[in-house]
């Protein structure tokens, strides 16, 4: 009689749980992008401003093809968020991971990925919505790293124009700019490191942050 009952229970399990725990585990299912990115260097640039220039604009291609999965294939959607808004959130969410990078001498080439989980990473999208000073945070980094791209290109434009100019000044400021890109970018890592609860790996980041602004005291804060 007992067999009998574990027999009906199993067959229960099978017909009605099963299938529940097996779309449970589907939906679980981690999302891989991957993109790569090719700089090619100016005049003005040498291997660590072409990497910084590199590495922003793999992660930004990245965040922006997980912001179009996300608003097209989950709840999101439902949340009223601009695809700018949900790459700006999810930048201080998800971990960009460097595949392999290959430096030349001219081209700065890169190979990025973002593995995430589209219910973990909602799940963190309200969790950061609910606070303002972390939105305003992320979309203060946004703000700086929108900014030092299109003060980057406007001085690649201008030291071109220069040509045989002393082009010195111009140079410099180029350089200086990319730190703050960079100095920004690592913010953003610091954050979501402060976020998942890895504080020793995130003082370490800001410590980068720290070197990049030089005595810039608001460094010191995040």
């Amino acid at each position: 009689m007992e067999k009998s009952n574990n027999f009906v229970v199993t067959i229960i399990f099978i017909i009605f749980f099963l299938p529940l725990l097996l779309a449970s585990i589907l939906f679980a299912k981690s999302e891989i992008f991957e993109r790569e990115y090719s700089y090619q260097a100016n005049e003005a640039d040498n291997k660590f401003t072409c990497r910084a220039i590199a590495l922003e604009q793999v992660k930004r291609l990245l965040l922006e093809e997980l912001g179009t999965y996300l608003e097209s294939e989950t709840e999101v959607k439902n949340l009223a968020l601009t695809k700018d808004k949900i790459t700006t959130l999810t930048a201080g969410i998800v971990k960009t991971e460097i595949i392999n990078e290959k430096w030349d001498g001219h081209t700065y080439r890169l190979k990025a990925r973002i593995e995430a989980n589209p219910d973990n990473v909602i799940k963190s999208i309200n969790a950061i919505r609910k606070d303002r000073n972390k939105t305003k945070e992320l979309e203060d980094l946004r703000v700086t790293v929108n900014s030092a791209l299109k003060e980057i290109e406007r001085l690649k434009n201008e030291i071109v124009l220069l040509k045989d100019k002393d082009k010195s000044k111009e140079i410099n400021q180029y350089r200086e700019t990319v730190k703050k890109l960079s100095a920004a970018e690592w913010s953003v890592v610091g954050f979501l490191l402060l976020n998942a609860g890895k504080y020793e790996e995130a003082i370490n980041v800001y410590s980068k942050v720290i070197g990049l602004r030089n005595k810039d005291a608001s460094a010191y804060t995040g």
